[in-house]
């Protein structure tokens, strides 16, 4: 089988670096506390320019669960999701101070491997973006990237790939096929099963169902349900509904700061900070 994982996406990390950034945090939202989290974000900044757009955000994300990140637009929860595998990077002006840990390890440290950081923190975006290019190929190509050339590997990969995705049946007689004539249900579904071609630890999804149907919407849904016990997913999203299907915790954002985070039937029913409370109930946002 493929097995990916073992590979560290670091040399040796030093905690004096990972220190260097860390500063003291003064009214910081209370935030549940979890044994062992596969990512953990401690007193997390992060500035566009002179804007400050993420303000001391301290969470930790549980292993093999469903973890929302919700509140209104530009409220930073995007922003936080592209701290994880730095996707920020990308955007100019853009800078960081606090920790940010995936498996223990400071991915903000000098030793950081990017692209294997990218491998083990896969991403799912708003809108599908296949390449232009084959189905087959299109799930082949991060294996590609990573050193599989074995023609029956990357068959099998792209076959076990497909079907976590639910997509299997209705590609496997076309993968040879361009990916853009698939509709946009099957497009975000073959972009998920890319992700997970590569056998990622944690896989982000930013508002994966925004731009799709109903059945489209609830075919991603079922999917993460079943795909938690083999990953750690964390997903932004609008919908307070969608969050109530798929999430195990919820965490509400405004204007840059992390205002609750605890289990979803908790923040959506009883919160605990009146702003969380006006939010899911709909006086504004």
């Amino acid at each position: 089988m493929y097995e990916p994982r073992s590979e560290s996406i670091f040399e040796k990390s030093s905690d004096k670096d990972a220190a260097s950034r860390i500063k003291t945090n003064i009214g910081q939202a209370e935030s549940i506390q979890i044994d062992d989290p596969v990512v953990r974000l401690r007193d997390l900044d992060l500035y566009y320019g002179d804007f400050q757009a993420l303000k001391s955000i301290t969470m930790d994300f549980e292993r093999n669960k469903v973890t929302a990140l919700i509140g209104p637009s530009g409220c930073g929860k995007s922003t936080c999701l592209k701290t994880i595998n730095r996707m920020n990077d990308l955007v100019d002006n853009c800078r960081i101070e606090g920790l940010v840990e995936v498996e223990g390890q400071d991915i903000y440290a000098d030793n950081l491997d990017i692209n294997l950081l990218r491998k083990n923190v896969g991403m799912v975006f708003q809108k599908a973006n296949p390449f232009p290019m084959s189905v087959y190929d299109n799930i082949a190509y991060g294996p590609r990237t990573h050193g599989i050339k074995n023609r029956s590997k990357l068959d099998e990969i792209v076959e076990k790939s497909l079907r976590r995705a639910a997509l299997w049946d209705e590609v496997k007689d076309r993968l040879k096929k361009s990916a853009l004539g698939l509709s946009g249900g099957q497009q975000q579904r073959l972009c998920l099963a890319r992700a997970l071609a590569i056998e990622p630890e944690v896989l982000l999804m930013d508002e994966p169902t925004s731009a799709l149907d109903p059945i489209s919407t609830l075919k991603i849904e079922d999917l993460m349900n079943d795909l938690k016990e083999d990953y750690t997913i964390i997903i932004v999203t609008h919908n307070m509904q969608q969050a109530g299907r798929v999430a195990d915790r919820t965490a509400f954002f405004l204007l840059g700061e992390m205002i609750e985070y605890d289990e979803t039937v908790r923040v959506l029913n009883s919160p605990s900070d009146e702003r969380t409370e006006r939010y899911v109930s709909g006086r504004f946002g």
